[in-house]
Parts: C-alpha cells; sequence; structure tokens
C-alpha cells in the first residue's frame, strides 16, 4: 500500500514537472512568433514606404524627362532657324563675292598700266601664238544651278565639248564600265535616276572621275600595273586607241579626291592632262596631249599644291585649281597655271563656287556654253561663268 502511494506521488511529480516545462516552451514560442511577426511587420512598413518613394522619384523623373524634351525640341527649332539664317547669309556673300571683283588696294597710272600691257604682249608674243590662239580666263561666277542628286557621292557629268551635241554623258562612280547617255539636259533632269540614259558597256572599267568627252570620243583613264589614256569611238562602240600615260609612279592628283591619278579636259585648244607623281608629289603637273594620236605634246610643272585640291579644269590653255577652303563649304579657285604666261596667281581674280554638300569630285569645262559642270556629293551643278580677256587690266 505505501508503495503503491509512493509510485502515485511519483507519477504526479513527473507530469507536474512536465506541464511545467510545456508551457515553458508554449510562451517561448509564442514570444518568437511575436518577435517574427514584429519584423514582418516593420519591413512591410519599409517596403510600403519604399515604394511610394519611388512613385515619387518615378514621376519626378517624368516630369524632368519631359521638361527635357520639351527644351531639346526648343533648341532643334531655334538650331534651324539660325541654320537657316546662316545658309541665306553665305548665299548672300557667295553673290556679293562672284558680283564684286578684288579692288586694287592703290590707284595706277592709267600710261603706266597701257606700258606693262604692252611689255606683256611683247614679252610673251611669240611662245603665245605656238601654244594658244585664246585668251579668255574667268572673271567671276555669274549663276549656280543645282540640277538634281543621283548616283555615288563621286562622279562626272559633261556634255561632248568639241561640238555642239546636246547629250549629256554621266559616269557615275570611281570604279564602273558602264557610261551612261542622255539626249539632252532636260531629258537627265526629268528622268528618274539613270533609268531614261543609254547604258553604253565600256571595254574595260575606268579608275578615278577624270574623264572627258571630246568630238565624238570618250577619253578615260584604265589603272592597273600602269595608267592606260583609252579612246573610246562613242558612235560606233570600239576603242579607236590606247597609250600608257609616259608619266611613272603616279600619286593623286587630288589629295581631295584621292581616287583620281590623272584628269583629262578639254577646253578650246584640245586635250589636256593633269596628273602628279611621286617625283614631284607635291605640285600638280599638266600635259598637252594630241586627241588624234594621243601622244604628249608638251609637259609642264605647276606651282599648284595637291594639298587641299578638290579637282582643277582648264580654259584657254590656263589650269585653275580648286581648293577647299574649310569657310561655310565654299570652295576656291585658289591657284592658277598659264602655259603661256600670260596669266599668274597675282593676276588671277576671286573665285569662289558656292557650293553646299562635300567636295567636288570633278569640274568639267564647256568652251561652247562657258558652263563648269561639276558633281559635289552626288549632286550635279552647272555654274555659269563670267568671263574677260587675259591681258585685260
Amino acid at each position: 500500500m505505501r508503495a503503491a502511494l509512493l509510485l502515485l506521488l511519483v507519477i504526479t511529480s513527473l507530469l507536474c514537472l512536465a506541464r511545467a516545462q510545456n508551457q515553458a516552451l508554449m510562451d517561448y514560442l509564442e514570444q518568437r512568433l511575436l518577435a517574427i511577426e514584429n519584423r514582418i511587420s516593420t519591413w512591410h512598413e519599409q517596403t510600403n514606404r519604399y515604394a511610394h518613394e519611388l512613385r515619387e522619384f518615378k514621376q519626378q523623373m517624368v516630369g524632368l524627362l519631359e521638361n527635357q524634351d520639351k527644351d531639346r525640341e526648343f533648341m532643334r527649332t531655334e538650331l534651324s532657324g539660325v541654320g537657316t539664317r546662316v545658309d541665306r547669309m553665305e548665299r548672300e556673300m557667295d553673290y556679293l563675292e562672284t558680283q564684286n571683283g578684288a579692288q586694287p588696294c592703290v590707284d595706277v597710272d592709267e600710261k603706266l598700266v597701257e606700258q606693262e600691257v604692252t611689255v606683256v604682249k611683247e614679252k610673251n608674243k611669240a611662245k603665245y601664238s605656238k601654244l594658244t590662239e585664246c585668251r579668255d580666263m574667268i572673271s567671276s561666277i555669274k549663276a549656280m544651278k543645282i540640277l538634281k542628286r543621283v548616283g555615288a557621292p563621286k562622279g562626272m557629268w559633261t556634255k561632248d565639248t568639241g561640238s555642239s551635241s546636246a547629250r549629256v554623258y554621266i559616269f557615275n562612280g570611281t570604279s564602273e564600265d558602264t557610261l551612261y547617255e542622255f539626249s539632252s539636259v532636260r531629258d537627265f533632269t526629268a528622268s528618274s535616276g539613270l533609268s531614261r540614259g543609254k547604258a553604253i558597256q565600256l571595254p574595260h572599267p575606268w579608275g578615278g572621275t577624270g574623264h572627258t568627252i571630246y568630238n565624238g570620243y570618250a577619253y578615260y583613264v584604265r589603272e592597273g600595273d600602269e595608267f592606260q589614256v583609252i579612246k573610246y569611238d562613242l558612235r560606233n562602240g570600239s576603242v579607236v586607241d590606247s597609250v600608257v600615260f609616259p608619266a611613272r609612279d603616279h600619286v593623286p592628283v587630288y589629295s581631295l579626291t584621292p581616287e583620281t591619278y590623272i584628269d583629262l579636259a578639254a577646253d578650246e585648244e584640245g586635250l589636256w592632262a593633269i596628273y602628279a607623281t611621286r617625283e614631284n608629289e607635291n605640285s600638280i603637273c599638266l600635259a598637252k596631249v594630241d586627241p588624234v594620236t594621243l601622244d604628249i605634246v608638251q609637259m609642264w610643272d605647276t606651282p599648284c599644291p595637291r594639298e587641299n585640291a578638290e579637282a582643277a579644269f582648264v580654259i584657254c590653255g590656263t589650269v585653275y585649281v580648286v581648293y577647299n577652303t574649310q569657310l561655310a563649304s565654299r570652295s576656291r579657285v585658289q591657284c592658277v597655271f598659264d602655259v603661256s604666261d600670260m596669266v599668274t596667281n597675282d593676276d588671277a581674280p576671286l573665285v569662289y563656287f558656292p557650293k553646299r554638300y562635300g567636295a567636288h569630285s570633278s569640274l568639267k569645262y564647256n568652251p561652247l556654253e562657258q558652263l563648269i559642270y561639276a558633281w559635289d556629293d552626288g549632286y550635279q551643278i552647272l555654274y555659269k561663268l563670267a568671263m574677260k580677256k587675259k591681258l585685260e587690266v
């Protein structure tokens, strides 16, 4: 009986101890859960605050971006207006420069001028009569007309400079073999691209932009181990003659048109070749070419530098080299060389070409029209020239 009571007492004690331990564990767990709930509540509050701040920041950024877009549009409008005004001013400057020649700095006695002219005439009479009878030179650019934009950025277009034919010829690009012929300038202007032109397949591809059309023949340069001048008959579609240009170690004749090594030109006196060699690589050279046999008649070293030159043309035996002035996107004749020694750089007038695009890749003079056919960044342009006599002072 006593043993049973003792056992019951032990069991009761154990049960009480277990109940106390369970209560302590439940209290601990409840405290931990309360702590976790407090943390979750804190995180939730922080998340809501961060989300609110992010929304406010987003609204601020949207407002700033909208203001920036408005400011950008305003600046674009202002710059467009400024560009229009600058362009208008440049055109007015070009017009004034082409209309007003450079004025002398001092008065010159008329008798002294007459004596100097007489001396020049006597000095050049023998040599002049042998080389050329043409005495015209540029006075100014009278007008400029942009016809259209077609083809590659670089190319050449011209009429036949030795005849009164109205046909227009297009050399598109600097290394092609298809020449396009149009019946007239109007037909070329009205055409969509080159689609209405007559495609003439040349037997050899040309190199550069130094080609010309003269008396029914296309004269162009074929590049390879040696530079060949090709004479192609446009009437029967055949090569009449070809010769290797006698100069060696060619370098590009114009630094701004490095694809052109020989620039063929035709004027009142016939066919010319403008070129440069490594022997005299800083300056441009000139050669008179027999248009029938392609023989070189005579060669000259000119004082005109290649640096910053973009193109050149020949009028009455005088080569005019055009340079990019880096001023308002204009070109200027800055060097002339006359084979008859009647025109010097000091005598040459101030001639600006009011271009608005890149550099001229070709300038071809037509003596019958007194026009220059120019190719400027894919634009085909006509320049009308005002002329005067070489000995006119």
